[in-house]
């Protein structure tokens, strides 16, 4: 178990300068890089607009941005990998982790959910899990975390530091079960976050260092803007994504080409099949 993971293999095509990067920036914040996308919404509306037709189940923005994450890291593979114990691992298949509010009241609690999905997976088809695991989330059926979190959460404070702390070390040394492990929404490909869905501009998140995440993105809420077109000022509606990325992971170049993946599905979602 101290050479392999049961979420992933070593990378072997990690140049010396990459290798050494996990021991100067041990941690993922120190790590982190920022970007920024404003994608224009004329084609994705228009998209979701015809498969809730379609379908019959609302589609969104939020479920576009899925399909356009499932696309890109199966585009861009190098970008579905993660760094543990000094060393950067490719994932085994795509993870998206993603938190919703189970209703819009203050109080109300925030459910997260965590899916593998296949790269060639259909919008059609992806809107149908999504949907299906939101309403197991948002019902009384605790999850496997939940179940987790309330044994774990009996400990008093000491023993729970030294816990955590304990699976931390396991997790450096690749022994941590499996169990812990799949059913753990830190430990995907990427973390989304809809805030537009309640009405908040997006916004630069952290890392969590618990966990293999190594992007994080954030969808704002739309906002309208001023745009020239054919030389003249007009509005256009527009979300603003916001990027969180483990630069250890691969270069900078790499990671561009695999957000514009993005970028191009949700601005012309059709021609993503």
């Amino acid at each position: 178990m101290l050479f392999s993971r049961p979420d992933g293999v070593r990378a072997g095509d990690v140049p010396p300068f990459r290798r050494i990067m996990p021991f100067i920036m041990p941690t993922r914040n120190e790590s982190a890089v920022y970007l920024e996308q404003e994608i224009p919404l004329d084609g994705a509306l228009a998209f979701v607009d015809e498969a809730t037709a379609r379908t019959g189940r609302r589609a969104t923005f939020f479920h576009l941005f899925l399909w356009a994450s499932v696309r890109a890291l199966a585009a861009r593979p190098r970008l579905n990998r993660f760094v543990m114990g000094g060393r950067v691992w490719q994932r085994d298949g795509i993870w998206l982790s993603y938190s919703a509010k189970k209703s819009l009241a203050d109080g109300a609690p925030i459910v997260v959910v965590k899916r593998r999905f296949e790269p060639e997976v259909s919008f059609d088809d992806l809107l149908e899990q999504v949907y299906a695991d939101l309403e197991r989330g948002r019902s009384d059926e605790k999850s496997h975390v939940d179940k987790e979190l309330s044994l774990f959460l009996r400990l008093p404070g000491p023993a729970l530091r030294v816990g955590v702390g304990a699976l931390r070390w396991l997790d450096r040394w690749n022994l941590l079960p499996a169990g812990f492990i799949h059913g753990d929404p830190l430990y995907a490909s990427m973390f989304v976050a809809n805030l537009g869905s309640v009405r908040l501009d997006s916004a630069y998140h952290h890392l969590y260092e618990y966990g293999t995440i190594p992007i994080f993105a954030a969808l704002g809420r739309f906002r309208e803007v001023p745009t020239v077109v054919d030389g003249r000022v007009v509005t256009r509606r527009v979300c603003s994504i916001k990027y969180t990325l483990d630069e250890r992971i691969e270069d900078g170049l790499y990671c561009a080409a695999g957000l514009e993946v993005i970028r191009g599905v949700l601005e012309e979602p059709w021609a993503a099949g």
